[in-house]
């Protein structure tokens, strides 16, 4: 935009300035050639009153030596009775008999300038002749000047319309950096950011209604996380009582597995609290992705074995960092085994895969179930065929967004559904 704003006030005054001075400079050159022949007239004339009163050479001769043209051998007087010259003349005979003829006052161009010819009668009735001869250098005397005094002022005003558009230019440009830095900071979780508001009449409107965005969605975003803590907060009532419930099944397998849940839970709740009291700001210290599937599945393989599942783990052997936090990553890998013991007949096969790449962590999990008929249905918010919230795939997919990664939905090779979590690495 600022170059913009530049080019085209170059061009807007360059064409202004051109626009006056081509007039102006004609204008000058034909005042200049007005102003030499004016002082041919003048120098002409100071011979009539000598004419009029005498024929005699020698005073002649001294009235036009008395003059300045006639010092620089450049005024003389034909006389047609006798038929004479004196001075300095630059006309031909020809010239002489036109001038003549005509009887007024008339002009030559001559190669090296213009003779100024100014007819007289004399008291003995014959004509006399004024010739006074003006130089192209005469002709032509302060033009030069003057037009690069022109010229300096047309590049003057050239060079102050461009500096004044490029300052407002500069002005309005960052302005709008302003407004781009702050869009970005928002986009990227800072909801404290604002924006100057300066610039143009117009930037300005724009830096306020930005601001006063920013702090409508500070607000309900504040307001949205309270009501999440508080909600999350009044869980704690009833899992207590689940807890102290699960106490008073005594030992055995399923009452530590059954206690073991009811833990896990309230751990997902104190997550949920704290993650809704630290606001938006992104935790990007990461996480080990092959940590959190061994840690998961060992929770997951008991449900696993009670409903006899054959199940598979590959890839979780070596380090796989992520940009996530444990808590997210969990909760996205548990979601997807979520719905595979929820949706697929007990008995039936799934595996979990880690791919390792070099910029890429693939978290797969797939299962030889009867797999997702409507796969751009079931990544949908809310949209769920069998139920459910329909948020289990969601989550997984908004944790791998997060991370500049993605979700794949498809058929994978065990014959149901096979859903990849694409994480960048870190």
């Amino acid at each position: 935009m600022r170059r913009s704003l530049v080019l085209v006030a170059l061009a807007a005054t360059s064409m202004v300035a051109l626009a006056f001075l081509v007039p102006l400079a004609i204008v000058v050159k034909n005042a200049a050639y007005t102003r030499a022949l004016s002082e041919a007239e003048r120098q002409a004339n100071a011979l009539t009153p000598a004419l009029l009163i005498t024929r005699k050479p020698q005073e002649i001769r001294q009235a036009i030596r008395s003059t300045r043209y006639g010092g620089q051998q450049r005024l003389a007087v034909h006389l047609s009775v006798p038929a004479v010259t004196y001075g300095s003349s630059h006309i031909t005979a020809a010239d002489l008999q036109e001038a003549q003829k005509l009887a007024t006052a008339s002009t030559v161009e001559r190669p090296d300038g213009v003779a100024y010819l100014q007819p007289l009668a004399t008291s003995e009735s014959g004509i006399a002749i004024v010739e006074a001869f003006v130089p192209h250098e005469q002709l032509t005397h302060g033009v030069i000047g003057t037009w690069w005094v022109l010229a300096g002022v047309a590049v003057g005003l050239v060079a102050g319309s461009v500096l004044v558009a490029d300052r407002l230019g500069a002005r309005a440009v960052k302005a709008t950096r302003a407004l781009a830095e702050g869009a970005r900071g928002m986009g990227q979780g800072d909801l404290t950011v604002r924006v100057p508001v300066k610039g143009p009449p117009e930037i300005k409107e724009v830096g306020k209604a930005f601001n006063a965005m920013a702090e409508r969605v500070r607000h309900l975003l504040a307001a949205e996380r309270e009501v999440v803590a508080d909600l999350s907060h009044r869980l704690r009532t009833p899992l207590t009582a689940l807890l102290l419930d699960a106490d008073t099944l005594g030992s055995g397998q399923g009452a530590d597995r059954v206690r073991e849940a009811v833990q896990g839970l309230e751990r997902e709740v104190d997550e949920i609290i704290k993650a809704a009291r630290s606001g938006l700001q992104p935790d990007n210290s990461g996480t080990d992705a092959a940590g959190v599937v061994r840690d998961r599945l060992v929770f997951w393989s008991a449900l696993a074995d009670d409903q006899e599942r054959p199940w598979t783990v590959r890839g979780a052997d070596k380090p796989a960092p992520v940009p996530l936090t444990r808590a997210d990553l969990a909760a996205a890998l548990d979601a997807l085994l979520g719905n595979v013991f929820r949706y697929t007949p007990e008995g039936t096969r799934f595996a979990v895969t880690l791919v390792h790449q070099a910029d890429l962590v693939a978290l797969v999990v797939e299962d030889a179930g009867p797999g997702i008929a409507d796969t751009e249905r079931a990544v949908r918010r809310g949209a769920s065929g069998g139920g459910s919230t329909g948020l289990g795939l969601d989550i997984a997919r908004r944790a791998a967004e997060s991370t500049g990664g993605s979700l794949h939905v498809d058929r994978g090779p065990l014959g149901g559904a096979r859903v990849q979590l694409r994480l960048r690495r870190l």
